[in-house]
């Protein structure tokens, strides 16, 4: 018998960065539990893509073509995901990511970092979760219950080296979540949850760059010395958010507000000694 706590089946979701790698397998992992999904991303095809995979194993799922950036762009695509589904239960802002041209290298001093690449990954991540928890958030405060997941990451509890703009962006994100969470249960709903996931490692074409040598396809120095400070001596895989996702959905943590929850093999945990 299934247990209730953790049924979500029935919820809306609406996920953004929906066709990137970990939240495609949000959506499919959350469609199997009987979660209608609306998944946005800047790119329709990625996330058509993903609503077709969806479909096709008896899901419900439609994709959305979304700047996360531009409220307007937003606005419209909780116009048609109202229309579509009825309403919205679940937000997840998976939107996010770094760029090479805002990481310090051996040919990239900090000192000469452009302006415009830190500020593309600024607002990318703390913007582009602002924003939709705006429009979305709002439906969910009109109706007096809903649940809004935020994307934190390791670099948020302690900044990591080289992704300066990452490492502050994503403490912002976790900032954010704890303000939104008050926010919203002084004002607004006693019964609206603000959380957040923290990943730790997981291979992403946002990261690879940086831990697989592109020649080699063997471990950088800098991917080694992340599994060597994972004490479970590994990088995740997208399957392994799905737990904590869905317990943060469902009615199993209806106490849990404003945290932060790290996924990541004790990495956080470790001191390095």
């Amino acid at each position: 018998m299934q247990d209730k706590l953790f049924d979500v089946s029935g919820k809306v979701a609406v996920i953004t960065g929906g066709g990137g790698i970990l939240c495609s397998q949000m959506a499919e992992s959350l469609a199997e539990r009987g979660v209608k999904v609306a998944i946005l991303d800047l790119r329709a095809e990625a996330a058509d893509a993903v609503a077709a995979r969806i479909c096709e194993k008896g899901g419900t799922a439609k994709g959305y073509a979304v700047n996360v950036l531009d409220k307007a762009s937003v606005e419209k695509a909780k116009d048609e995901i109202v229309a579509d589904f009825g309403t919205v239960d679940v937000l997840i802002n998976g939107a996010g990511g770094n760029k090479p041209d805002a990481t310090t290298s051996d040919t990239m001093s900090f000192f000469d970092l452009p302006a415009e690449a830190i500020q593309w990954v600024f607002n990318l991540n703390i913007v582009g979760t602002v924003l939709p928890s705006q429009v979305f958030g709002k439906i969910m405060v009109e109706k007096g219950k809903g649940s809004i997941i935020n994307m934190s990451s390791m670099s948020a509890f302690k900044p990591l080296t080289k992704v300066l703009a990452y490492s502050a962006a994503k403490a912002a994100v976790s900032n954010f979540t704890a303000w939104l969470a008050v926010h919203i249960n002084q004002n607004y709903s006693k019964d609206v949850r603000v959380n957040a996931l923290a990943p730790g490692f997981f291979l992403t074409q946002q990261n690879y760059y940086l831990l697989v040598d592109k020649q080699t396809g063997n471990a950088t120095p800098r991917g080694e010395r992340i599994i060597d400070h994972t004490p479970m001596g590994k990088y995740g895989v997208p399957e392994d958010l799905i737990g904590t996702l869905v317990w943060l959905i469902s009615d199993a943590s209806s106490f849990v507000n404003g945290a932060v929850i790290p996924v990541d093999g004790a990495f956080n945990a470790y001191c390095g000694v």
